[in-house]
């Protein structure tokens, strides 16, 4: 039976009775919908939610969003890790605040940081376009549902419901990260498990993705403190985590105050923090709430500092 009209309506009947309460579930604004598919990017949502809630608590719409100052963006997405969302985020937002904003899944596409699956989405839910939304989840469900190894994003399309496509977007999502796990699926509490061909084999779906090596890195970095402000110095504006600001680099020199582990892409950093002295190039900061701050650095600061 696979992806039938009837496995999707008992799909979104479980999604209205099941799904988890989020907080960009509660509205229809697209600019709300779209932080969040921003940041869900990613990231857990477990992880999300305080980021979200804070950055629609300073930046409540798209308009203040585009007055805003990059380093107060970067400082609020701070320890989200993939900053060049927040970039994207922002420039794609003086364009919306200036031209208003897309209603269709194409003219979403044409804005900064706007792929296929984020596009599909938000307009699905904010604007009701039957387009379907393809993430991991959504490829582990059809993936499974219809015992296949081939691409899914022509069967999610064909699936999707025209009455409620946004809702039905969400319940495959949901599904697949709720009951359908990569791991251990539920298929027992499953309410597709009648129609799934790959129900008795499930692992077997989708086929497995080459793993990404992880490399180490060692890092020497110096913690100096003056009057209760910390000495920061400013990465490049191009690149890996550009903008961003962290702690200067250091010349090991006895045992480090503490060392710290970090893993950011496909790197496992070992971060010793030694004491150091003010050097120049690098600023004194007091507030570092208000410092578009790398992880990794945040990270050696709380473990320090508290």
């Amino acid at each position: 039976m696979g992806a039938s009209r009837s496995a999707g309506r008992r799909l979104l009947a479980w999604y209205r009775r099941n799904r988890r309460d989020l907080p960009w579930r509660r509205t229809k604004d697209p600019y709300a919908i779209w932080v969040s598919e921003m940041m869900l990017q990613q990231t857990r949502v477990v992880a999300v939610i305080p980021y979200y809630e804070r950055f629609l608590a300073r930046f409540p719409d798209v308009h203040a969003l585009a007055r805003a100052r990059i380093d107060d963006v970067l400082a609020l997405w701070s320890g989200l890790g993939y900053y060049r969302r927040a970039r994207h985020l922002h420039e794609a937002a003086r364009r919306v605040s200036r031209d208003g904003f897309p209603r269709s899944e194409a003219h979403w596409r044409e804005l900064p940081g706007i792929g296929p699956y984020a596009a599909a989405a938000i307009a699905s839910i904010a604007f009701g376009e039957r387009a379907a939304a393809v993430d991991g989840n959504v490829i582990r469900v059809l993936s499974r549902l219809n015992a296949t190894h081939a691409p899914v994003r022509e069967l999610a399309q064909a699936w999707i419901s025209s009455r409620s496509p946004g809702d039905f977007n969400q319940a495959v999502m949901e599904l697949g990260a709720t009951v359908c796990t990569p791991k251990a699926p539920l298929c027992p509490r499953c309410p597709l498990s009648s129609s799934c061909a790959g129900r008795h084999d499930p692992l077997r779906y989708p086929a497995p993705r080459a793993r990404k090596r992880i490399t180490e890195e060692r890092l020497s970095v110096a913690l100096v403190v003056r009057g209760g402000k910390v000495q920061l110095r400013r990465r490049p504006e191009t690149g890996l985590l550009a903008g961003m600001w962290e702690l200067p680099p250091a010349r090991p020199r006895g045992a480090p105050l503490a060392v710290v582990r970090h893993c950011v892409l496909d790197r496992r950093q070992v971060i010793s923090v030694y004491p150091g002295r003010p050097r120049r190039g690098a600023r004194f900061f007091g507030d570092l709430s208000r410092v578009p701050l790398t992880a990794a650095a945040r990270k050696c600061v709380v473990r320090l500092l508290g």
